[in-house]
């Protein structure tokens, strides 16, 4: 019998085949683009900047061109070493950082940290996070554009400049914990500005007439406008007796005139940065960190169930309206499916680019609009939700036609006094198909004809005063820094969330107020560094700084330019600012631990009391305002004004914790005619009204 001699099999291991690295900046985005890749590729965060200047120091060369002395960022030692290990197995290494200057400078940091070629095509960018996109992005990767590095690491050794120059000022002359920079400067100051402005406002008075008129049953308003034709104001009671004696409501009124025209109205162009911050700040009452939060999360990619991860809207940080051509041609097939060819737009709106706006990327837009927010309201948290379609509709509506009204002007006389009345009906709505704002109500009016004859039914003469400006809501002071030609889209957020932190300003009812250390910084800074908080020369650093982008400038010379004139009045302000200082405001009562006399002191978060031994006795108390309201439910505190942590007024009572009454709205110190529960004030539109929280009894609104 044959003997089987054992054969040994050995099996080869088979080597790894290197994968090809990419890198993004955050987790989020890392999971949905390596989906979209495949499994040769690997995709890993560097969570933002990896390299900055050292807080400890300038950390500028002065004697070398401004040469930044770059270091790792603390605390970013673990995603270094990672980044490095992957780097160094990987086939090829690609940065895919945002698409804008300051992704451009992640991508070069991280060339750095990595030894790589800044010369070598190995950057890559995409508008949308979209399988489409990035799979198109990865097939022409480009090198890295140094223009937009210098641009960003100008804007950065610039900033340093002002705040590591100003900022050592104001700890030794004000107070510790201070800071400025260029933008926030001027951000603070339009705040102030604005509230010298209130200050010194001088109401004047004024009178309207109102007048009920009746042709047949049909009843209509009109205003009073003018004598013989000609406008004539009424500025007291005595000129509206003048006229109200001119009326003899027994005999008719003769309409003189009728104006029929066809009016239409245009769509606005899609979001930018700054005006979809705007939009969520009024519509949503959105504070900017949090849309831009909730933007970047719909940019970098939702989970669809079937359809996989998905990046929802282009790139959030533009200055442009742009749109591109696949863009416009799915939004014309989707508005004809939809709604009819008589809503698709054959020329969209183009939005007009302000000055100095670089133009890079589109606008904020939907990535596909099949994707309607009905179809993803399951996917999206509330917040998504309620930015997405704003988005969506705004984007929509901006490829759609016009809304078109049809408009009647009538004027009414008697005894030479003219009455007008407008009126407006809808002939075709348009874009207003889906994006209704409020100011789209018809106001019908009767059929009219030039000789018809009417009545007045009534008259009704209302006393009124002019109004000052109103404080910036987040809203407006983003609009007029845009409008100046201050910052850029990715700016405006961490400036309005500074000035709040270092409490230069307070949000009171969504409007800026400054502080009294607001003011003091302000003071300094208009007349010591007066550069730094004019407008026009901040405006004209910014377009030097695009103008680095579009390498037309030399960098270097940017910065020296700034310096040289800002580093005398730097040495100037050394020794001319007197220290100066806060004084403790009495509080009026002793501490109750020590018995000493207690203090008002201003701190981070506004003023408290304190005792005046501090730091040798460390007792505090906030400062609570009654608004002279016993409690509806223990009967025995005073209910007083208290904030959240976000900074949210609430009313509690002054017995807490004993008594756990709070409210968000303000009690009045009156029980409900119909239940007995307790009233409160409650803000609405354009005033507030005095309502039952059990919905049984309210009041007429106040304004």
């Amino acid at each position: 019998m044959p003997t089987t001699a054992k054969t040994k099999t050995s099996t080869r291991k088979r080597k790894k085949t290197p994968k090809k690295l990419v890198i993004v900046e955050s987790p989020a985005k890392a999971k949905t683009i390596e989906k979209y890749l495949g499994r040769t590729y690997k995709v890993m965060p560097s969570l933002g900047h990896v390299r900055d200047l050292p807080k400890s120091s300038m950390g500028i060369d002065f004697d070398h061109d401004y040469d930044p002395h770059y270091i790792s960022i603390r605390g970013k030692g673990d995603v270094i070493k990672g980044l490095r290990a992957e780097a160094k197995k990987a086939k090829a290494v690609y940065l895919a950082s945002d698409p804008d200057r300051e992704g451009e400078s992640i991508a070069w940091h991280l060339a750095h940290i990595l030894n790589l070629d800044v010369t070598d095509k190995n950057r890559v960018t995409f508008n949308e996070i979209t399988k489409d996109a990035v799979k198109e992005a990865f097939k022409t990767p480009r090198t890295i554009d140094m223009d937009l590095v210098n641009a960003q690491q100008a804007r950065r050794i610039l900033d340093r400049l002002v705040g590591y120059s100003i900022s050592p000022l104001l700890w030794k002359k004000v107070k510790k914990g201070l800071s400025a920079g260029r933008v926030q400067s001027i951000a603070l100051a339009l705040i102030i500005q604005r509230e010298n402005e209130i200050k010194a406002f001088n109401p004047e008075e004024y009178w309207t007439i109102d007048g009920d008129f009746k042709k047949g049953r049909s009843q209509f308003g009109a205003n009073f406008y003018g004598l013989k034709g000609k406008k004539y104001a009424l500025k007291d009671s005595d000129a509206v007796q003048a006229i109200l004696s001119q009326l003899d409501p027994s005999q008719p009124f003769n309409v003189t005139n009728v104006v029929r025209k066809e009016r239409k109205r245009s769509p606005q162009p899609p979001f930018t940065t700054s005006s979809m911050q705007q939009d969520a700040n009024r519509k949503l009452n959105f504070r900017t960190r949090k849309t831009m939060m909730a933007a970047q999360q719909l940019y970098e990619g939702i989970s669809l169930g079937k359809e996989g991860t998905q990046g929802l809207i282009t790139y959030m940080r533009t200055d442009s309206t742009r749109i591109s051509s696949l863009a416009k041609h799915e939004a014309s097939t989707f508005l004809h499916e939809k709604y009819g060819a008589e809503y698709a737009a054959t020329k969209p709106i183009k939005g007009k680019l302000p000055e100095g706006a670089q133009d890079a990327h589109e606008a904020i837009r939907p990535t596909s609009v099949y994707r309607t927010p009905a179809s993803l309201k399951d996917r999206l948290n509330r917040d998504q939700f309620r930015l997405y379609q704003l988005i969506w509709k705004r984007f929509v509506a901006s490829q759609m036609t016009n809304a078109v009204m049809d408009t009647m002007a009538v004027t009414i006389e008697q005894n030479g006094v003219t009455f007008r009345s407008n009126g407006s009906k809808m002939k075709f709505d348009g874009f207003l198909k889906i994006y209704k704002d409020g100011k789209e109500k018809d106001n019908l009016l009767p059929e009219i004809e030039v000789g018809d004859q009417m009545t007045l039914a009534k008259t009704d003469p209302a006393q009124h005063f002019t109004q000052p400006p109103a404080r910036y809501s987040e809203a407006n002071l983003i609009k007029a820094l845009e409008e100046n030609g201050v910052g850029r889209p990715s700016t405006y957020a961490p400036t309005l969330d500074t000035i709040q932190r270092r409490y230069y300003v307070k949000l009171v009812g969504r409007r800026f107020e400054p502080t009294e250390l607001g003011e003091i910084v302000d003071n300094i800074i208009k007349e010591y560094f007066p550069d730094v908080v004019n407008i026009d020369f901040t405006a004209n650093l910014e377009n030097e700084l695009d103008g680095i982008e579009a390498g037309r400038q030399d960098w270097v010379k940017v910065v020296d330019d700034f310096y040289k004139p800002f580093s005398t009045e730097v040495a100037h302000a050394e020794t001319a600012i007197e220290k100066i200082q806060i004084r403790d405001e009495p509080a009026g009562f002793d501490c109750d631990i020590c018995g000493a006399p207690m203090v008002i002191k201003m701190g981070r978060y506004g003023k408290f009391y304190a005792c005046s031994r501090f730091p040798d006795c460390r007792n505090t108390k906030p400062i609570v305002k009654e608004i002279g309201v016993t409690c509806p439910v223990c009967h025995k505190g005073q209910v007083i004004e208290r904030k959240s942590k976000k900074n949210r007024i609430f009313y509690g009572c002054s017995r807490y914790p004993y008594c756990d009454f709070v409210s968000w709205d303000k009690p009045v110190g009156r029980d409900c005619p119909k239940d007995g529960h307790y009233l409160v004030m409650k803000k609405i539109r354009g005033g507030s009204q005095i309502v039952c929280p059990n919905g049984d009894y309210e009041e007429a609104p106040q304004k």
